[in-house]
Order: structure tokens, then C-alpha cells, then sequence
């Protein structure tokens, strides 16, 4: 659930505060799909209109320029917990509620949301996601998925159409390697 259009890529654990993306989107509901390679989570995106892409462009944080990046050099997001999400930027304030009211309801307890919130909601579903919405009855939801091989530093594209209108995120988590095709395997 987009409310905003304002979408937040991250690791929800490790970056809780990161801002959005400074490309926007029409708000709504939109699908996330999840690609499994070798056991683990490959990639992950979030679909907007039907069709295929013409180009894909580095999506970036407000100030971000692609053309300051030197070869081999990517923008994207840390993750040091070993997920990454999809949500809004609206939804964000929420996660933050949703620890104060755990935290008035055992106010002597050390409040960590991985354990005390997240996990069920990835435990049911084998550990690998969770479409987690921080407060019952409000509006803003997160898709919290396994980062590929864990931590590190992975970026996120927009797939858009020829006339630039975005129809596709996708974050990239390095399982497979080379599978953007910019490098071909050298024929001996």
C-alpha cells in the first residue's frame, strides 16, 4: 500500500529513517514479486503497470547523480540485518508507533522489533518475507523480505516504458552473478 507514492527501499531494521526514492509513483496497491535463485532471495520488485521495460535507470535518493558514479560503483542501500523492504514514506512514522506502543505496554522491557514484531510475521511465512502492517487498522504496509546473501550493499532499479512512465522497481540482490548482461562471458 503506496499512500504517498513517496517509496522507501531499505533494510526496515538497519535504516528505519532512510528517505525515498526521488522518483514517485501514483499511490495504490501494488504486487511484490520475490525471484529465488540458489535457495535464497535473488531479487525483489514491486510492479506498477503491465508490460515490458525499454530502459532501466539507476533509482536514486534525492541528490543522487548516476553520471558522479565512477566504473563499478553503484547507489542503493546497506543492510546489516539481512532484509530489505519495500514501503511508504508515510508508512515509516508508523513503525515507530508501533514500538511505543510496545514499549508502553512493558515499559521495563528493552523493546527490539525484529524479535518483538517482525519475526512472527516472517515466521510464517518460512522466514523469507512478510507483508507487515506496523499498526492494526491504519493505513501503510511493508513488504520485508530476505536480502539475497545477506548483508551488504544492494542496489534498486526502475524499469520504465519508452515514454519514461515507471512500470516496474526491482532491487537486485547480487545472487546471480552477471545477470544484468552488461558483461559477457569471454568465448575461448
Amino acid at each position: 500500500e503506496l499512500t504517498s507514492g513517496r517509496i522507501v527501499a531499505a533494510d526496515p531494521l538497519a535504516q528505519p529513517d532512510r528517505p525515498p526514492l526521488a522518483r514517485t509513483v501514483a499511490p495504490g496497491e501494488y504486487p511484490v514479486t520475490l525471484y529465488q535463485a540458489f535457495g535464497r532471495i535473488a531479487a525483489a520488485s514491486m510492479r506498477f503497470a503491465e508490460g515490458k521495460p525499454d530502459h532501466w535507470e539507476l533509482a536514486v535518493l534525492p541528490g543522487q547523480d548516476p553520471a558522479t558514479l565512477k566504473d563499478g560503483e553503484i547507489f542503493g542501500y546497506p543492510v546489516d540485518a539481512g532484509l530489505g523492504c519495500y514501503m511508504d514514506a508515510e508508512t515509516l512514522p508508523l513503525i515507530g508507533e508501533r514500538e511505543a506502543q510496545l514499549q508502553a505496554q512493558k515499559p521495563d522491557a528493552d523493546i527490539n522489533y525484529y524479535d518483538d514484531v517482525l519475526a512472527s510475521d516472517l515466521d510464517a511465512n518460512k522466514g523469507t518475507y512478510a507483508l507487515h502492517r506496523p499498526v492494526a487498522g491504519k493505513k501503510g504496509n511493508v513488504a520485508v523480505f530476505w536480502s539475497g546473501w545477506g548483508d551488504g550493499f544492494y542496489p534498486v532499479f526502475w524499469g520504465l516504458d519508452k515514454d519514461g512512465r515507471a512500470l516496474v522497481l526491482l532491487t537486485d540482490f547480487s545472487v546471480i552473478e552477471n545477470a544484468d548482461g552488461r558483461r559477457e562471458p569471454k568465448l575461448q
